[in-house]
């Protein structure tokens, strides 16, 4: 099975951000972003928070965070009367991203 991050370093910064628009970030990989960011700046040759560079290296329009959760909530009502269980997460965040923004 290949790394799905293996040359790929937004790819994670853009799951974060997903994950954060649904309220599954979990706080402790938030702190540990927070402490990333001046190593990001420099990666992606940006400034500002690693929330700020994903919204500008992917383009979003004001709203992109209220967009996703508003995709989850009404996808996880779908998906627990489906399945009877709670859709997982990061599931939804791997699924939302390879279909929305391949990469």
């Amino acid at each position: 099975m290949s790394d799905r991050y293996a040359g790929k370093p937004f790819l994670k910064l853009l799951e974060s951000y997903v994950l954060d628009a649904i309220g599954h970030l979990d706080p402790a990989a938030d702190a540990a972003l927070r402490a990333m960011e001046p190593h990001y700046r420099t990666l992606f040759g940006a400034t500002g928070s690693w929330r700020e560079i994903v919204v500008g290296r992917m383009q979003f329009q004001d709203g992109m965070q209220g967009a996703i959760r508003e995709v989850w909530q009404s996808g996880r009502v779908r998906f627990r009367e489906a399945n009877g269980r709670e859709p997982d997460p990061m599931e939804f965040t791997r699924v939302f991203i390879d279909s929305k923004f391949p990469h």
